[in-house]
Formats: structure tokens, C-alpha cells, sequence
């Protein structure tokens, strides 16, 4: 072995950051299929070396007046895109968007521009952040979250569909049979005391009733800087039911 490959092995060896990628879609939007094509591939090939991709797909509401009625929508994503409108001081929000660590954005079917701010974000360390003993009791997750106390931030905590399939019968999108990862069905912020290892639990909302209450369910539990947004902590387990 050489010199050069000795010095290169710890880094190789080193764990990949986990990177926050959303990205706001809407199944009412004829530009965001491709963004949920580049969404998956993000997710299932992890193409980024040093970096472990988080995605979450979430889903807003002010689509659904052209003809088709997105059924992950949700008035409390529109809510958090337009807060990321204010931070990133854009005029109008828009589908599609991505939303890198809460500190770059972008259009979401741009992969080049999306692949260069996910290898900008592993490139900062992340706070150690833990999820403990992950389960679903009487309709909702009940877990803990270990990491460092940070009174500077705020702990969310995320209940995604693992995959979903809609066939859409109206709208620019009519016709056409679109898949989903990651897609955000529970969002909660949690106080920064959270993480300090007591149980929490989430309600399972559309996931523990209705046609959502099968298949896996993946848990994602992220710090934000109160100050900037940026994410200085993620990470992400699945809840089999």
C-alpha cells in the first residue's frame, strides 16, 4: 500500500454527513415529475461521495385548484415553503423547489445544481443526532433523540410515507401515474430539550388511518438554527407497521 492510499483511507472510511434535501412537488404541477424522478434517484443511488441524503417530499396545496386535487397536500408545507420564501428572499414561491440543509435553494428538477449543493452541505460536519428505539404504538410514533443541547436550536421531527403511487385523472398532469418517496404526511417542531433522550411521540395523523395506514413509514428528526434555518443536525430511521 502506498503513502497516498494510507493517507486516504481514514477519510474514505469516514461516515457520510447526512444531508437534508426537500423538495416542495405538487402532483398538480406538469415541471415537478421530474423533480420527484431526481428526488428518488437521490435517495435510492446516494450518488454523492461523503454525503447521506435525507429527502422529504412535501407536498402544497395551491396547485390543487387546477383540476386535480393533490392527496398529500398539505396547508402546513405551503406554510414552510413560504418561510423559506422570506429567508431566501424570493418574490414568489414556486413547485418545483429544493431545499438543501435549509441553506440553498433551487429548482427542483435542476440535478447538476442540486448535486453541487448537497456536496457543498456534506462538506460541514453535523451535530451527532441519534434516533432511539423507533416504534408505532396505538397510532402514532413514540421514539427518543439523542444529540448535543443547543439551546440555538429547534428540534423537528418528520413522518413520511415511505413510497406512494397516484394515477391522476385531471390536471396538467392527467393521465400519467406518478410515484413518490419520502413524502411528508406528520411534521412537528419539538423544543431543543428534546433531544436529550426522554420519549416523544408523534401522531401518525393519515398514517395510522385510511388508505396511508400500510408499509413502512419513515421517521426523519432534524435540528434547525433558530437564527439562520440552516440544519446542523439530521437523522432518519424506518418504522415498519
Amino acid at each position: 500500500m502506498t503513502a497516498s492510499a494510507q493517507t486516504a483511507s481514514p477519510a474514505a472510511d469516514a461516515a457520510p454527513v447526512p444531508v437534508l434535501v426537500e423538495l416542495f412537488t405538487s402532483e398538480g404541477c406538469s415541471d415537478c415529475p421530474p423533480a420527484d424522478k431526481l428526488l428518488e434517484e437521490l435517495d435510492t443511488r446516494q450518488p454523492i461521495p461523503g454525503a447521506r441524503a435525507i429527502v422529504l417530499s412535501e407536498h402544497v396545496t395551491y396547485w390543487n385548484h387546477q383540476g386535480w386535487t393533490d392527496p398529500f397536500s398539505m396547508t402546513d408545507i405551503d406554510d414552510r415553503q413560504k418561510e423559506y420564501g422570506e429567508r431566501f428572499h424570493i418574490d414568489s414561491i414556486y413547485t418545483p423547489q429544493a431545499v438543501v440543509d435549509g441553506s440553498a435553494q433551487m429548482v427542483g428538477n435542476n440535478g447538476p445544481e442540486l448535486a453541487r449543493a448537497v456536496e457543498a452541505a456534506a462538506k460541514t460536519a453535523k451535530e451527532p443526532l441519534t434516533i432511539a428505539d423507533p416504534r408505532w404504538e396505538n397510532g402514532a410514533a413514540v421514539f427518543s433523540v439523542k444529540g448535543a443541547a443547543d439551546a440555538k436550536a429547534r428540534l423537528v421531527a418528520v413522518l413520511a410515507a415511505d413510497a406512494t403511487t397516484s394515477t391522476v385523472a385531471h390536471g396538467e398532469n392527467a393521465g400519467r401515474t406518478l410515484h413518490h418517496v419520502a413524502v411528508v404526511r406528520v411534521m412537528k417542531d419539538f423544543a431543543s430539550s428534546s433531544a436529550d433522550g426522554r420519549p416523544l411521540r408523534l401522531s401518525g395523523g393519515p398514517l395510522a388511518h385510511g388508505k396511508d395506514a400500510s408499509g413502512p413509514v419513515r421517521l426523519v428528526v432534524f435540528a434547525v438554527d433558530r437564527k439562520t434555518g440552516h440544519v446542523t443536525a439530521a437523522a432518519e430511521q424506518t418504522i415498519n407497521r
